[in-house]
């Protein structure tokens, strides 16, 4: 191993050759990009934006997901970011909640909800070590299922072409959306490498291709937009609606304990140490203060990348400045509006195909964690009654009719919300003895 080599696996060192640290800043970039813009999608036709604002939101995200990255991988220690190799990426934990936000007010009230989010985080943040114990893996496995379970509405629609859409239900969507899943299905099992990893990328590109000879692709928006553009300050405007402010508290509360887990995986994996106060305090912080600024520029809710926690974890390279490659190449991608406008051309079908994956894994990551802890009759309980009270209540929101509308918005809009509630109170009050 030379000299350049060593360096990947040096937190702390300088920048190895490219020939070394392009590829891996490469690899991290394509475990996340799609993850990264498909939220954006989402919620610009839930909330009915243009082509043009649709760029913009993109764009936005992209941005601020960049420089979320480079707080957490270089900021003040224990202050703001948690100076460790992490990526940071609009997170799919709150699309649920934001596309009922934007159905029920609108796209500004998202802003508001954020900073009210971002405030919660950086309250956990101060008290960390406090706070950690109200939320072991058997419940932050049971919220993160729940998300899984409660994205899957959100994948058949798009599979079957998108709501409102023209076309919904048509054979057409069904097979490009089916082919998108095959390819992406595939390349995940057989592949190696870089292609394995890759996945999501490559299926979303074949199957744009595919749906290019059913009429699907309009390029309109991409000749129309330009080559480089600033965010712009609050671009949609900030609102405050109470419910929306209650709801995205505690999914920040629920996101800042998932941020110690991958602060966590990634010392354990990468450094084979546990984070230091100071590295989980100043990551807690850094995410609250990062999305506190991108509410301000239209960027959506971000959180730490669990997928390239585990690329850190398998490699073990922690050299910071590689990550930063990273963040940089997500900088001038967010920087390009052609590039952002070229998203907005993906067919639903196709994302829908390539997302279904996606939210599936995110459910079983969930179930892994829950199935880390012993499955007693009082462990099954809160896992069960939990899942089921959050996905019944959600999918049956005019239980909840007599009450004010803040209580349906924030309880029945989406589970993870009664969720987490349940999950935690039940793992105060269940005696812990009651193992049979």
């Amino acid at each position: 191993m030379d000299k350049g080599e060593k360096l990947l696996f040096e937190m702390d060192g300088r920048l190895p050759g490219l020939r070394y640290s392009l590829p891996l800043a490469l690899q991290h970039l394509v475990a996340m990009i799609v993850g990264c813009v498909t939220p954006a999608i989402i919620v610009s036709g839930v909330a009915g934006l243009s082509s043009q604002e649709s760029i913009l939101l993109i764009q936005s995200s992209l941005v601020c997901a960049a420089l979320s990255t480079l707080l957490q991988l270089f900021g003040l220690k224990g202050l703001c970011g948690a100076r460790l190799p992490l990526i940071m990426g609009v997170s799919f934990a709150y699309l649920a909640t934001m596309t009922s936000i934007a159905e029920d007010f609108g796209i500004a009230q998202i802003f508001g909800a954020q900073i009210a989010g971002g405030l919660t985080a950086i309250v956990i943040g101060l008290f960390a070590k406090k706070l950690v114990k109200f939320f072991p893996p058997l419940i932050t496995g049971t919220v993160v299922f729940t998300i899984g379970l409660s994205l899957y509405p959100t994948a058949i629609t798009y599979m079957a072409g998108g709501s409102g859409s023209p076309s919904f239900g048509s054979w057409q969507n069904w097979l490009v959306s089916i082919f998108t899943l095959l390819v992406v299905t595939a390349l995940n099992h057989f592949g190696k490498g870089m292609i394995k990893l890759a996945s999501i990328l490559l299926g979303i590109a074949a199957g744009y291709i595919f749906s290019s000879f059913f009429g699907m692709v309009d390029l309109t928006a991409v000749s129309e937009s330009s080559f480089f553009s600033l965010p712009e300050p609050a671009p949609f405007g900030i609102e405050f609606e109470f419910s929306s402010c209650l709801a995205f508290a505690i999914l920040f509360a629920i996101n800042s304990v998932q941020a110690i887990g991958d602060m966590s995986a990634t010392t354990i994996g990468g450094l084979n140490r546990e984070p230091d106060g100071d590295e989980l305090r100043g990551g807690i912080l850094g995410f609250g203060l990062s999305n506190l600024a991108s509410a301000f520029f239209g960027g959506l809710p971000n959180a730490t990348y669990s997928q390239n926690v585990g690329i850190v974890s398998a490699t073990k390279v922690v050299n910071r400045k590689v990550l930063s490659l990273t963040a940089l190449m997500l900088l001038a991608a967010g920087l390009v509006p052609k590039f952002s406008a070229l998203l907005t051309t993906i067919p639903q079908a196709v994302l829908g195909g390539a997302t279904v994956s996606v939210f599936a894994s995110i459910a079983m990551t969930g179930m892994k964690l829950v199935a880390m802890q012993p499955m007693s009759y009082r462990n099954t309980s809160i896992v069960g009654l939990s899942a089921a009270l959050g996905m019944g209540i959600s999918m049956v929101s005019e239980a909840l009719s007599q009450f004010p509308d803040w209580v349906t918005m924030v309880f029945a809009s989406s589970p993870v919300v009664i969720s987490a509630l349940v999950a935690i109170i039940l793992n105060l009050i269940l005696p812990k003895e009651d193992q049979a």
